[in-house]
């Protein structure tokens, strides 16, 4: 499959405009309206480990949400850059309000310490930022492809459920994708969540 880059381009920057776009009113009303309803779902209740990420560049921001799940005795973990693997994610336990370092995209992130890494196998669900999504599962991010690269060296068994955060003004029809791609299981917004398969 040819994917045009210009095209899924074009798009990124039309879609992390129109998040950018948002007031803090409204991204701080997202982050409650998810944090409101998302803790209550199946899918969360039934999850021991939670990964989820801190918030940039407009993402809809599940800081309120890591709160309520980490009070609800949910083990948490955030996304970091893999030290020796060049664009894979690892995944430290994380508490709420704890120290963090900047990445070199200058993203906060826990500081790198081995007796905190949270193994693939122990996440029951990944909550990824992304830059927009389709009706068919498929999402794009801001384009370096560490989410596709961490799950795609994964058997589709021993996968994590993904699911997308985003806000409405994310979703398109359909979206330029490539074969490396790897879709979600679900999408949350502010006001619900939807499975995708």
């Amino acid at each position: 499959m040819s994917v045009d880059p210009l095209s899924r381009a074009a798009c990124r920057h039309q879609l992390r405009q129109a998040r950018k776009a948002l007031t803090p009113e409204q991204q701080k009303s997202a982050a409650v309206g998810l944090a409101g309803y998302l803790p209550d779902h199946p899918l969360i209740q039934h999850a021991q480990t939670v990964a989820l990420y801190i918030a940039n560049d407009g993402e809809l921001d599940p800081h309120v949400l890591a709160e309520v799940l980490h009070a609800r005795g949910k083990r948490l973990a955030l996304p970091v850059l893999h030290p020796f693997h060049a664009q894979h994610l690892l995944f430290l336990e994380y508490r709420p309000g704890q120290p963090m370092t900047s990445n070199r995209f200058g993203i906060p992130e826990p500081t790198l310490d081995k007796t905190q890494v949270v193994p693939m196998a122990e996440l029951d669900l990944i909550l990824a930022p992304l830059v927009g999504f389709d009706e068919s599962g498929n999402r794009m991010g801001m384009g370096g492809g560490f989410y596709d690269r961490t799950l795609g060296c994964l058997d589709m068994a021993a996968r994590p459920q993904f699911i997308g955060l985003a806000h409405e003004c994310q979703r398109v029809k359909q979206l330029p994708i490539a074969p490396w791609d790897i879709p979600m299981d679900a999408i949350a917004t502010d006001q619900a969540l939807q499975f995708l398969h």
